[in-house]
């Protein structure tokens, strides 16, 4: 059944003053994030392992509260980081865990890295499922551009980092109840507090969150879905200086089985907007359970030792058929791609990493360094063997039909990777106002696979190095000025996953250059960042011009941007939150085989990347305990196709929210999602340079939500 949680105004200042309570990093501000806040005081684990505010770091950083989210009725990861932070879209589909995203000139899971409490997911075969709930997070993190040198091979375009709540020594519990359109239901609960304080005092603290949710959904059939999120953590803290902290969360996921809808004529009929292709008894399901083993120990005041031991595991199964497109001499939908898959991933590792504070020939200097192991398993079950033959049927009044039962599938190749990696960063205060940071990363992973058909083995070593240099200059205590310069790394396909014949090429590398500026004005009550960068990416797999069945690493992709984002409360009781991203993004260097012919790129618009992004989210206190919220969303036209004539157009979305604060520990929210019901792609698929389908977001619904704190 459906989970979601909505605190009330009260509620939400009583949930950030009780997080206050658990462990304090260091550095020099909180590190709790505030609801509607760009949060430049407060203290990230995303942008700099030695525990900064945005204003100390030299890069582009969101730090987005899990109550701001929760207040805007976002239940979902993806609502959360593409309606709040800067310059991110969503490219949500089935076959990618619903969990893939742009930023900054870049698209998907091997460039836009996402993490789990400041630990790395690795990417297995395109596909990332955890987390997906907002109500068991503390704050999201998200930091543009190249990233390697604090997570290795993959972040090109950016870094997710998804904080969970923490364990609290005094009490919080909260819980939340939301009906819709469409069956919608969700129901959540929070609760923490001290375990034993009479007898122990504050040695002993648990956290537990659990988040279900429900709908029949809005696309027929096979559009209904569930989910439920459980996260847990229990602290131990003998000494001031020790903690230890143990944690499970637990994903359980049943999504929409919905793959697309196909475009007649170039568009979306009425007619068939809220038709689903997919066979009767097709089938989605992921699990994930993610353990860790944390560790904090400061012996002194100068030196901070942190350990995580993890262990994930993710078991997915599709069951589909997942093509569909219009075809114009018959009148009917041809259905193709009848895939059976399964996932089975168990990663294991272990981080270090200790922290030095001091002096480097006479100046004040943090210092970090450690080290990054683990081993992932994996295994692909699939029936890429079968030769199914295309099936059609009726625009509408159509049978949906049944998977065929000779097309099961079977086990198709296994992977061990084992990756090792040392990093360090280093940050100078050259003086009051100037400090200099630095940093290095080096990654070798070995990958193994086996063809569980053939027996077929090989085996693979690579090795990523990332790296950056900084500058920020800060010419008042709540302003900066910054500089960078960073280099990283990217697979040319999910690393673990990688087929023989792609093993043979290099990780693609990229560069970035970056200035930039943030601070705050009006005692606090103006909050503002603005950067420009450039990015190039080489090494891309690009075909030979002359032999197109030859490939060649020598393509080049780049994109150039200007980001501005602000919180203003501008009048009691009025506060504007907004963001705006504009680049330009395109293939520099690009070839590849269509028809047995080398075709040209260069000068192309990267597949699903949009060239304009803003979000605005306007807060009025209408009345004493009435609070109304307008979101507003525009994301840019994008291409499905390198030939970027797979036109997907740009959209708005207005989305509303109302709150009554109906006492002092409740509250009633009204949400309307896409207020003008505007029919808009997430994503969508192209054969031969034509749009042949769209996975559509969904129509207006409504959703009423009571929660209540004690």
């Amino acid at each position: 059944m459906l989970v979601a949680l909505l605190a009330s105004p009260a509620a939400a200042q009583e949930t950030v003053a009780l997080d206050q309570l658990s462990v304090e990093g260091e550095g020099g501000g909180s590190d709790r994030a505030v609801p509607n806040s760009l949060n430049l005081r407060i203290r990230d684990r995303t942008a700099s392992r030695i525990g900064l505010t945005p204003l100390e770091t030299p890069a582009s950083l969101d730090i987005v509260s899990g109550e701001t989210a929760r207040l805007r009725g976002q239940d979902t990861i993806a609502e959360a980081v593409t309606q709040d932070a800067t310059g991110i879209t969503t490219i949500a589909a089935p076959g990618n865990g619903n969990g893939a995203f742009t930023s900054r000139g870049f698209a998907g899971p091997n460039s836009i890295q996402q993490l789990y409490d400041g630990t790395r997911f690795y990417v297995g075969a395109n596909t990332v499922t955890f987390p997906f709930d907002t109500w068991n997070v503390e704050r999201i993190e998200v930091l543009r551009g190249p990233s390697s040198v604090l997570y290795g091979d993959g972040a090109i375009g950016g870094v997710i980092n998804v904080v969970p709540k923490k364990p609290v020594f005094v009490p919080i519990n909260a819980a939340r109840a939301v009906v819709g359109t469409d069956g919608v239901a969700r129901l959540a609960l929070d609760s923490g507090g001290a375990l034993g304080q009479a007898e122990f005092g504050d040695t002993f603290a648990y956290r537990l969150n659990v988040s279900g949710n429900r709908a029949d959904g809005w696309i027929r059939p096979e559009g209904d879905f569930r989910n439920l999120a459980v996260s847990a953590a229990l602290l131990f803290q003998p000494s001031p200086d020790l903690t230890f902290t143990l944690s499970h969360d637990l994903g359980y996921q049943e999504p929409a089985r919905y793959w697309g809808t196909p475009l007649v004529e170039g568009r979306i009929p009425d007619l068939i907007r809220f038709n689903n292709y997919n066979v009767r008894d097709a089938k989605i399901t992921w699990a994930d359970n993610w353990t860790q083993f944390k560790t904090e120990w400061s012996p002194s005041a100068d030196i901070t030792v942190r350990n995580t031991a993890y262990r994930l595991t993710s078991r997915r199964h599709w069951l589909d058929v997942e093509q569909y497109s219009y075809n114009r001499g018959t009148g009917l939908v041809d259905r193709g791609d009848y895939l059976e898959i399964y996932h089975s991933q168990e990663q294991v590792g272990d981080r270090l990493n200790a922290t030095f504070r001091g002096n480097l020939f006479g100046f004040a200097n943090q210092f970090v360094a450690g080290f990054d192991v683990n081993h992932i398993d994996f295994r692909h079950t699939n029936n890429f063997y079968f030769d199914a033959p295309t099936t059609s049927v009726p625009l509408t009044g159509y049978d949906p039909g049944f998977f065929p039962q000779n097309g099961r599938a079977r086990p198709a190749y296994a992977t061990q990777t084992s990756q090792a990696s040392v990093f360090a960063e280093d940050r100078v205060i050259l003086s009051e106002k100037l400090s200099f940071l630095t940093g290095v990363r080096l990654d070798v992973p070995t990958l193994h696979r086996e063809d569980l058909q053939t027996g077929s083995r090989f085996e693979k070593t690579y090795r990523a190095l990332g790296y950056r240099f900084g500058l920020v200059y800060n010419p008042t205590p709540d302003s900066a000025l910054y500089a960078q310069y960073s280099f990283a790394t990217d697979p040319v396909n999910s690393l673990i996953t990688l087929s023989q014949s792609l093993a043979g090429f290099q990780l693609a590398t990229g560069t970035q250059v970056e200035v930039g500026a943030k601070g705050l004005a009006l005692d606090g009550a103006l909050e503002w960042t603005v950067a420009g960068y450039r990015i190039v990416k080489d090494n891309l797999i690009s075909a030979v011009p002359g032999q197109p069945t030859l490939s060649t690493q020598v393509g080049q992709q780049s994109s150039h941007g200007f980001e501005l984002a602000l919180g203003w409360h501008f009048a009691p009781g009025w506060r504007l939150d907004g963001n705006l991203a504009l680049l330009h993004a395109q293939y520099d260097k690009f070839d590849q085989s269509v028809n047995g012919a080398t075709i040209s790129y260069a000068g192309n618009q990267p597949i699903d990347v949009p060239e304009r992004v803003a979000n605005l989210w306007l807060t009025w206190d209408v009345a004493r305990d009435w609070t109304a919220r307008v979101g507003l969303q525009n994301v840019g036209q994008v291409y499905s196709d390198f030939g970027n004539t797979a036109r997907r157009p740009a959209y708005n979305l207005v989305n509303l929210v109302l709150d009554h604060q109906v006492t002092a520990e409740s509250r009633l929210s009204l949400r309307v999602y896409n207020l003008f019901d505007k029919v808009y792609a997430i994503s969508g698929n192209a054969v031969n340079g034509a749009g042949t389908n769209w996975l559509l977001g969904r129509p207006r619904s409504v959703e009423v939500a009571y929660t209540v704190t004690w």
